[in-house]
């Protein structure tokens, strides 16, 4: 870690904070129309079909996973107050393939965009899929660029005009086709009842570190000084209880450098009682909301 990027959470010893190179893993969404979901993902947003049968597929960029959908047609959708996935945000290395995914979903899914924003340490361009899913597809800046100050990092939310973002960096080979390139999921956002209980689990007893906040409506937390891998808010989920089964979210996934990492976190979760599954190779539990988490080595 840089020395802008200083942990933040100054109360959290060594060994209760995830390791620097921690990053997300793929999403799991549960479906009701698996068929038009897949469409949205592969024509839209350009996201290639690694895997598909009768009841799920998996979908990513360059052979890395990015997304699994469940097809569940007994579920229905959740209230929008409910907790559960704010969005899934997508990263791209380059300006280019962030613009050729964006003009891509805009040419065939042009109603599901809901807006842009540069957040200082990043470019983000926001849609809905078919069944109400939130996604971002983002660049970020250079790390060097970002400005951090007592162990916060400098984000905002100011207009990003997406006309002019395609008209700087669309090429014309992704005016045609979305390669195939590296993206993954950079992070994940998540509606949440409180922001207190969301601070005390996912940093205080997994061992993300807290970058930035805003009161008591958000919070981001990250790994090695990343702006943030996990994004938590009460906008529209302010006071909600555990999930119930529902369209929507399914798992949110994080991959941790090595098997001691993966111990570690079991031992640090069964020693504040949160309740794991462990079959070796993946660590699996449940957030405050009943949110799955499931943790893995990277590949």
């Amino acid at each position: 870690m840089d020395t802008q990027s200083k942990q933040a959470a100054t109360t959290q010893s060594k060994s209760d904070i995830l390791a620097a190179n921690t990053r997300m893993g793929a999403v799991t969404l549960k479906v009701g129309n698996l068929d038009n979901m897949i469409d949205y993902y592969h024509r839209g947003v350009g996201l290639q079909v690694l895997s598909h049968d009768t009841a799920s597929a998996t979908l990513g960029r360059a052979g890395i996973p990015t997304l699994n959908l469940a097809y569940a047609p007994e579920l229905k959708h959740a209230p929008a107050n409910s907790a559960g996935l704010f969005h899934t945000a997508i990263l791209f290395p380059e300006q280019s393939e962030l613009a050729a995914s964006v003009y891509s979903v805009a040419r065939n899914f042009g109603q599901s965009f809901t807006g842009s924003s540069d957040h200082l340490v990043s470019k983000a361009l926001y849609f809905d899929d078919p069944e109400g899913n939130g996604v971002e597809l983002y660049w970020d800046r250079p790390r060097d660029e970002w400005t951090w100050r007592d162990g916060s990092v400098a984000m905002a939310t100011e207009y990003l005009d997406p006309n002019a973002f395609l008209t700087e960096h669309l090429t014309p080979e992704g005016s045609e086709v979305v390669a195939d390139t590296a993206a993954s999921v950079g992070h994940v956002h998540l509606k949440v009842g409180d922001i207190a209980t969301a601070e005390q689990f996912y940093v205080d007893t997994v061992g993300f570190e807290v970058t930035t906040r805003y009161g008591a409506q958000a919070l981001f937390v990250a790994a090695g000084g990343y702006h943030h891998h996990l994004g938590m808010n009460t906008w529209q989920s302010k006071g909600a209880g555990d999930r119930t089964p529902a369209l929507g979210l399914g798992e949110v996934s994080v991959a941790l450098p090595g098997l001691d990492d993966v111990g570690a976190l079991e031992q640090r979760l069964a020693s504040r009682g949160v309740a794991t599954r462990h079959d070796g190779q993946e660590l699996l539990f449940n957030d405050p909301w009943q949110n799955t988490v499931r943790v893995r080595v990277s590949a």
